[in-house]
């Protein structure tokens, strides 16, 4: 990644310690041209800094007229985003990426979402009290877990694949049925609920009103009381996610059973998740861990890295920033241009 970057004339500074967690000393970076800077010396003095997640605590010590990169959660945080305008500042938000084939390899979310639907299967594979895959042994036959997916987007095909692999019976549900021949593809069932909403710009799922809400809750109660685990997926751009498990439900649930809330970071699908708390309710064991890439670090890093370079590439022309508003994902990406939102 160090040296595609380097082809589009910038120089390049890490934060000093940062790849320690995966292993990987500042050296190596160094012996590929890049330089070792502190945290705030990168603020202070870089042209582009490439964020995660922005810490708006970050602000006062950032350089006027810096070009940022990153994931701002825009539409939350709206307020906040004002405060940088004081700064002149430049900025993308790459939860905006276009759902285009151009854009793919620079679809962080994506990226992340691949690797979050991982997880939690892992997860709830260690927390269960018993096995995924069907067995025949001398001592007994074990049947074989049963997991229930809502929302086939990234993550939850991921979750999907993930399940299947490790030998578990596979279900899912989405509101689009334009996903059920991808949720079949994998070799999980498709539940048809008979309660389908449009689709937002790009694919993503259009937030309903209440009763849609309502009436998916009492249709999704009566297929839990069946599964061992379940993982949760469904989100909505620009908004809270919307809660699909409430407490009556969890209560009609097999004891043992798993739920991993996938989006605990908007506020969490099961009405009883806490955030970054994993606990029982009436035998039910709930997981609102946040962040879950962050505990595979090596390839979330990996996939960051080269969803960044590839968007570098679209935006830098010869070491400078090429504003070119007729395409779709610089338009699409730009929250910010020096004082104008």
């Amino acid at each position: 990644t160090i040296n595609e970057i380097k082809k589009l004339n910038l120089e390049i500074f890490f934060e000093k310690n940062i790849a320690q967690n995966i292993y990987i000393d500042d050296e190596e970076f160094e012996k590929l041209g890049a330089k070792a800077l502190s945290k705030d010396e990168i603020l202070n003095s870089c042209d582009i800094i490439v964020y995660y997640k922005f810490n708006y605590n970050d602000i006062e010590y950032i350089k006027r007229g810096s070009i940022l990169i990153g994931l701002f959660d825009p539409f939350v945080k709206k307020e906040k985003l004002k405060l940088l305008l004081e700064k002149q500042l430049t900025i993308f938000s790459l939860e905006l990426i276009p759902r285009i084939s151009r854009a793919q390899s620079m679809d962080v979310l994506s990226s992340l979402a691949t690797i979050a639907g991982y997880k939690a299967v892992i997860i709830s594979a260690y927390y269960f009290n018993r096995i995924f895959p069907l067995l025949m042994t001398s001592a007994g036959n074990l049947l074989p877990a049963k997991v229930f997916i809502i929302g086939a987007g990234v993550a939850g095909l991921s979750a999907i694949a993930t399940a299947k692999r490790l030998g578990a019976y596979v279900s899912a549900y989405d509101v689009r049925i334009s996903v059920k021949e991808q949720v079949e593809s994998l070799g999980a069932k498709f539940v048809d609920l008979g309660l389908f909403s449009q689709e937002e710009k790009y694919g993503y799922a259009k937030k309903m009103d209440e009763e849609f809400y309502k009436r998916q809750r009492e249709a999704l109660k009566e297929y839990l009381k069946d599964v061992d685990i379940v993982i949760t997926t469904a989100s909505v751009i620009g908004a809270k996610a919307p809660i699909l498990i409430t407490k009556d439900m969890v209560e009609v649930m097999k004891k043992g059973s798993i739920i991993v809330d996938l989006a605990v970071e908007k506020g969490g699908n099961c009405e009883l998740t806490k955030y970054n708390e994993i606990y029982e309710y009436n035998g039910v064991k709930i997981i609102g861990i946040p962040n879950l890439p962050a505990l595979v670090p090596y390839h979330s890093s990996f996939m960051f890295s080269n969803n960044i370079k590839n968007f570098l590439k679209i935006i830098i022309k010869d070491g400078s920033l090429n504003l070119n508003l007729n395409d779709e994902i610089i338009r699409e990406t730009l929250i910010s241009n020096e004082k104008v939102i």
